[in-house]
């Protein structure tokens, strides 16, 4: 019974498309690297491993970035994120706006040290007064509003961040992200 049931499962399994999946694959690499001894070669498949699910994650991010208003285009950077492993890593994406001779950036950042530290000021209203800005509320959630940025920590874990123009101007496109989605973020 035991064979019968594995040849079917491989039958079942051969009849499946392949499907290449690069991550997947430089696991796979890495293990039959190290299974063979060779140490190097399984530790840079490993970093590709690494990188790719990177890349994964900053795609997830970045679908939270609105699209464009009417009249204007929306550059997608996902690749600003590369550095921050300098800063104790994480996960970044952002995306410049431009249009009627104006142009602003809306930056997102998960999972890095310097974002729990901004949670603790972000997430008191009476820091946010010392700081010399003030409380705007965008979709129940609390932005640090100053001459030309709009800040929040979503989660305690992903910086929003809004630069470049009067915050009147960028609101709109802080008001239709979802927030709520973003508190789940996992990649």
């Amino acid at each position: 019974m035991k064979h019968q049931f594995a040849a079917f499962a491989a039958c079942c399994l051969l009849a499946l498309p392949a499907q290449a999946d690069p991550f997947i694959e430089a696991l796979e690499t890495a293990i039959e690297a190290y299974r063979d001894g060779d140490l190097q070669y399984a530790e840079d498949e490993l970093a590709e491993a690494r990188r790719l699910l990177g890349s994964m994650k900053t795609a997830g991010l970045a679908n939270f970035l609105p699209e464009a208003p009417d009249g204007w285009t929306r550059d997608l950077d996902t690749e600003g994120g590369q550095m921050l492993g300098m800063f104790g890593g994480g996960t970044m994406a952002k995306a410049n706006y431009s249009g009627n001779g104006q142009r602003f950036e809306i930056s997102l950042m998960a999972d890095n040290p310097m974002v729990a530290q901004l949670a603790m000021m972000l997430g008191n209203a009476d820091m946010i007064a010392q700081m010399g800005g003030r409380v705007e509320r965008i979709n129940r959630v609390r932005f640090l509003r100053e001459d030309r940025s709009l800040r929040s920590i979503i989660g305690n874990r992903i910086l929003v961040q809004a630069e470049g123009a009067d915050p009147e101007l960028m609101i709109p496109l802080l008001e239709q992200m979802d927030f709520r989605a973003m508190e789940g973020f996992g990649g």
